[in-house]
């Protein structure tokens, strides 16, 4: 028989996922979280198959933290400004965690719109609240989310990664330039891609 764990599997996630709110999911290594919960790492690799296993559920609870944060977007208006803000505020507050979530490798198969569906369900929400608010065909009002939510992602970065420090009133701003500009240029039905075009570097 497998040797009995002295921890439960819920309460080393719990302290695997503080050691990430604090440190980042790289100091969640099997010895230092032995060490945090005063044993070897034999209890661990008795609940988990390996760290990689540990790792997911981590980013699952770090994701439930998030969904708290937006959890009520849909009493505020506009609901989709209100995801973005707490996107960024939750990058402020929650660096490591957001980095947990939005920031670490793939395998260089993850695409953009993959990313976009790890918000779940808000963005199907945003989406269709923007259809009906500003009388956009899906199609626009997906272009309209996935080009405000990279920009609201580019915010997300700088604040999570240190780089500068902004206050909610330019966060406020940057967002209603940024969504009011995309909206109008949609609106105007002269969007379109243009491609760069020119002499090579050096010749």
């Amino acid at each position: 028989m497998p040797p009995r764990a002295k921890y439960t599997k819920e309460e080393i996630i719990n302290r695997a996922f503080e050691m990430a709110r604090k440190r980042g999911i790289e100091a969640v290594v099997a010895r230092e979280l032995g060490k945090e919960l005063g044993t070897s790492s034999s209890p661990i690799f008795t609940a988990f198959k390996n760290m990689e296993e540990l790792h997911n559920e981590v980013r699952k609870v770090a994701m439930k933290e998030f969904e708290a944060c937006i959890h009520d977007a849909l009493n505020y208006t506009p609901a989709f400004k209100y995801v973005g803000m707490k996107m960024i505020e939750f990058a402020m507050k929650e660096p490591k965690l957001f980095q947990l979530l939005y920031m670490r490798e793939h395998d260089g198969r993850e695409t953009y719109t993959m990313l976009i569906n790890e918000l779940g369900d808000t963005v199907g929400v945003c989406i269709e609240i923007m259809q009906k608010e500003y009388d956009l065909s899906e199609q626009e009002a997906e272009l309209l989310f996935r080009q405000v939510w990279l920009h609201t992602f580019g915010i997300c970065v700088l604040v999570a990664g240190k780089v500068c420090r902004i206050s909610p009133e330019e966060i406020s701003e940057m967002l209603s330039v940024e969504f009011q500009g995309t909206l109008m240029l949609i609106k105007s039905g002269t969007f379109k891609t243009i491609p760069v075009t020119g002499k090579e570097l050096g010749k």
